[in-house]
């Protein structure tokens, strides 16, 4: 039976209306849809406010709808985008990252960014560091003065440390090589506390106090030496994202990488109260 043949003229008017609106609707939401792109962001980058203050700007400048899934450190946003509920991944270059473009899971991957580490010791400053005018300089009065440095840590800080030994031309004597004991690594400074001793941590988890620091201080910051690479991680062949997941998702990183994308990197840093996040032309 046709109950539109049944109803009044004028209802039939007001459904075809009603119909037609929610056809509107459904397809502006479809589009919406299509257009979506969803992010794993290492946490850092939503901590410090500068992931959030991007979104707006990469939206406006895209016309995308950028969903944020995922915000942790990388145990946890690295799964998300392995596992397809993510179409791109923002983190530190790391073993993780090249492990996911070995595996075919991720296109090769393009830097997008920097951040900071900090050398944080007891206030009272043993080996007298603050002031250095870098990190080469602080390790060779750590290693004067025989001070505890904690050396064995996440890959990250072990690299800066240790690359900068290198530059150094310095070897580090046994007790600039302690690991960190501490229970989870947000208790590292706890560690350092313990020690009288120094360790090298990400600036943004201190300055946001995800690293509980009683009795510590950052004694150097501004080290460009002491960055270390975000990069975009794009779906790979074997990632199981599909065909439009993947253009989206390079829309969005080449919009990231682009002069633009830097600069409104750079505005949304200022925003968030930086300098959290470097956009790469701040290199030296």
């Amino acid at each position: 039976m046709n109950f539109n043949r049944n109803l009044p003229v004028t209802c039939r008017k007001a459904l075809a209306i009603l119909l037609a609106i929610c056809s509107t609707v459904c397809e502006a939401q479809g589009a919406a849809d299509e257009a979506r792109v969803r992010v794993s962001v290492v946490g850092g980058l939503v901590l410090s406010g500068v992931w959030p203050a991007l979104v707006g700007r990469a939206s406006k400048a895209t016309g995308l709808r950028i969903e944020t899934v995922a915000a942790a450190p990388k145990e946890g946003v690295v799964p998300v985008f392995r596992n397809g509920e993510a179409d791109l991944l923002l983190i530190h270059g790391s073993d993780e990252t090249y492990g996911l473009l070995a595996a075919g899971l991720a296109a090769p991957l393009r830097a997008w960014a920097m951040n900071e580490h900090v050398i944080v010791g007891p206030k009272e400053d043993p080996a007298g560091i603050a002031g250095a005018p870098g990190i080469t300089e602080a390790l060779r009065r750590i290693v004067a003065a025989d001070a505890p440095l904690i050396g064995f840590r996440d890959a990250g800080s072990f690299a800066i440390v240790h690359g900068a030994f290198r530059a150094l031309g310095q070897r580090p004597g046994p007790r600039q090589q302690l690991y960190d004991d501490a229970e989870s690594p947000q208790q590292v400074l706890r560690s350092a506390a313990d020690k009288r001793g120094y360790a090298v941590v990400g600036h943004i988890p201190v300055a946001f106090g995800k690293m509980p620091s009683a009795g510590m201080a950052v004694l150097l910051k501004g080290d460009p030496a002491m960055r270390r690479v975000y990069v975009v991680v794009e779906p790979g062949p074997r990632h199981p994202a599909n065909q439009r997941q993947r253009e989206l998702a390079r829309q969005l990183t080449d919009y990231l990488v682009s002069p633009a994308g830097q600069a409104d990197l750079a505005a949304a840093d200022k925003e968030a109260g930086g300098p959290w996040v470097f956009p790469l032309q701040a290199r030296p």
